[in-house]
């Protein structure tokens, strides 16, 4: 989701609509990201975190981005917001090293990404720059297994980061894009489309994987 700051009250109807659909989706989940999510909500909720609460990835759709990624070492994501998506990245492969890029820097990341363990934040790289600029060499080490596009949304924004990052992915990589045909964010699907990318649509996301090794 974009960037934003703000705070809203939480109701009771929503507190106990965002723990529903953590145990929903908790049998998909790694413990660790389950355990961790459990204790970002608790402190979402505690400081009525409204941006965090409808900007962070839902559990179910968390699933699925594990699912994609299984396997897939050196991952990349655009937009890091407070950093849920990019901490359960982190504990659902001890072996993944994860690089989140996003100009904003959200007052709460840091309260939620000290949640993670020593060993598992160091496996997390932060960069305050715009997707498109991320993709610099240096930025990432070796060729990009997974990229998830979760930034601004924008047609001309996702346009840039897909050109910018194309040439470092590594064969038979994914690309992710978050928000795909949502009605808020029609920036998404317009770039796929003139991207003229093949793919398939599951969770709100599109993907699309490159061509393996010749």
């Amino acid at each position: 989701m974009p960037s934003g700051t703000d705070a809203t009250a939480i109701t009771t109807r929503t507190r106990l609509r965002l723990l529903q659909r953590l145990a929903a989706a908790a049998p998909a989940l790694p413990p660790a990201v389950v355990w961790f999510h459990a204790r970002a909500l608790r402190q979402a909720l505690a400081r009525d975190d409204g941006f965090t609460l409808r900007s962070a990835s839902s559990p179910r759709q968390v699933a699925v981005l594990l699912g994609l990624a299984r396997g897939r070492r050196r991952v990349v994501e655009l937009g890091t917001a407070t950093g849920w998506t990019a901490a359960a990245l982190v504990l659902a492969d001890p072996e993944r090293r994860v690089v989140s890029c996003d100009p904003v820097v959200q007052p709460n990341r840091e309260r939620y990404l000290d949640l993670l363990r020593a060993p598992d934040r160091a496996r997390l790289t932060l960069l305050a720059v715009d997707g498109a600029d991320a993709a610099a060499d240096g930025v990432a080490e070796g060729p990009v297994d997974l990229l998830f596009v979760d930034s601004s949304h924008t047609r001309d924004a996702t346009l840039q980061e897909w050109h910018a990052w194309r040439p470092r992915l590594a064969p038979g990589a994914l690309v992710v894009f978050d928000d795909h045909g949502h009605p808020d964010f029609p920036g998404v699907a317009e770039a796929v489309a003139e991207l003229g990318l093949s793919g398939w649509r599951e969770a709100g996301m599109f993907v699309w994987q490159g061509p393996g090794p010749e």
